[in-house]
């Protein structure tokens, strides 16, 4: 039987649930959109905490004043510097607010682990071991350690194989605190590849030996996506730092530091989804960049790690 053979009644029935079928079917995409806006609206956001390193902070000359400055700013929390005294930082943390992000050692450079002259590493040591116990009073669960530098006095092998006899000294410190050592990536003309940062860290073997990543440090040598794949979850923490490939081709390359957040050859969003995927839980994002020399440069440094964090 064909249609134009069915009842009135029928054929009216059909027409009237065809009519309804085909305006569902017109609002599908609409409704499809609306609930992914819904779910992207309802998913949780990137959950890295905005820091700024002690050096970066321009105003204010005592404790207190440089945490009210990076308070006021935007900021959750400072890097501390290793050997400061503990009753003003914790005075100045419990007035603000602020949280311990990391604490940096201050005699790294100075007196490294990689020394040709065994009482200079000891000293190192024991400087590194207080950086460790300084994080733990403030409650900070990582410390920032430059290994070693290479030079005229220490080649790369030399320097890889002293900093790491004295590392595994602290070991048994950092875990009895838990406090995390976290190598960081500089110019010092040593670890400048991603696999060679993960057989460093593999030396070691160890929990408590991670990575702290230094994004803009890296543009130089390489690409810190692929550095964020290497290490994944063994990165600690985060220096959120821009670089101009542009500018340090033209005017040298310590010129490329010279350059705000989101003005560089950084890939954020890029870097932003590799953490993501590669499992960064260190929680802190670090600001150590030019341009926090005011507190209207403080707040711009804030605002557009917003932006980063976002990517």
């Amino acid at each position: 039987m064909n249609s134009h053979s069915q009842p009135a009644a029928t054929r009216r029935q059909f027409l009237r649930t065809t009519t309804s079928l085909l305006g569902a079917s017109a609002l599908l995409p609409g409704a499809a959109l609306a609930a992914e806006g819904a779910a992207a609206a309802a998913a949780p956001k990137r959950a890295i905490l905005k820091g700024i390193m002690w050096g970066t902070i321009g105003p204010g000359k005592t404790v207190r004043e440089k945490m009210d400055a990076a308070k006021a700013a935007g900021f959750a929390g400072v890097e501390l510097m290793s050997h400061m005294k503990h009753e003003d930082v914790l005075a100045a943390l419990q007035a603000t607010g602020l949280k311990a992000a990391s604490v940096c050692g201050s005699h790294h450079w100075a007196v490294p682990l990689s020394h040709p002259a065994e009482a200079q590493r000891e000293k190192a040591l024991e400087a590194l071991k207080q950086t460790i116990r300084d994080a733990k009073a403030y409650g900070a669960t990582s410390i920032l350690l430059v290994p070693g530098t290479v030079g005229k006095n220490t080649t790369y092998e030399e320097c890889w194989t002293r900093s790491v006899e004295q590392i595994k000294k602290a070991v048994p410190l950092a875990e009895e605190l838990g406090v995390v050592i976290a190598i960081e990536n500089v110019w010092n003309e040593f670890i400048t590849d991603q696999k060679e940062a993960v057989r460093y860290l593999d030396a070691f073997n160890s929990p408590w030996v991670k990575w702290h990543f230094d994004v803009g440090n890296i543009i130089y040598y390489g690409d810190p996506i692929e550095w964020v794949k290497a290490l994944g979850p063994r990165i600690s923490r985060l220096h959120i730092k821009e670089y101009s490939r542009d500018k340090a081709m033209k005017k040298g390359k310590w010129e490329g530091f010279n350059a705000k957040f989101l003005e560089g050859a950084n890939d954020w969003a890029g870097i932003m989804k590799a953490l993501d995927k590669h499992g960064y839980t260190g929680g802190w994002g670090i600001a150590e960049q030019g341009g926090g020399g005011t507190p209207a440069g403080m707040k711009d440094l804030a605002d557009r790690m917003d932006t980063i964090f976002a990517s």
